[in-house]
Formats: C-alpha cells, structure tokens, sequence
C-alpha cells in the first residue's frame, strides 16, 4: 500500500514540474519572439530596466535617511 502511494506521489511530482516548466517556456518564448527585436536586444534591455528600478531604490533611501537625518535634529 506505502509503495502505491509513494508511486502516485511520484507521478505528481513529475506532472507537476513537467506542467511548469512547460508554463515558463511558454511565457519565455512569448518573451523573447515579442515584437522585431533581437533575443540579446530584449535581454539586454531587461538588465537596463532592472538598472533604472536599483538606480530609483538608491534614491528613495537617500531620502529617507534624509528624512531620519531631520527628525533626530
């Protein structure tokens, strides 16, 4: 009977990995085919974007430490 359930465990395991790998090819295939552009363009311009969001992030610490700076006086 353990070795029944352990084999059904299994084969969901597997259907379930083999269903999001599935789902995230989809999604990066969709990715990359969208528009004219270049596969490298498009990653390229991921790493851009995350760039412009850390650039953002350091600014909004800079000020709040501002912020804090004018409190503790």
């Amino acid at each position: 009977m353990e070795g029944n359930k352990a084999v059904i465990g299994a084969l969901i395991f597997i259907v379930m990995v083999v269903g999001a790998n599935f789902i995230m090819y989809g999604i990066v295939r969709g990715w990359t085919r969208g528009g004219n552009k270049n596969f490298l363009e498009t990653i390229g311009q991921s790493f851009n974007a995350a760039k412009k969001k850390e650039d953002s992030m350091d600014e909004l610490r800079r000020k709040l430490e501002e912020l804090e700076k004018e409190k503790k006086e």
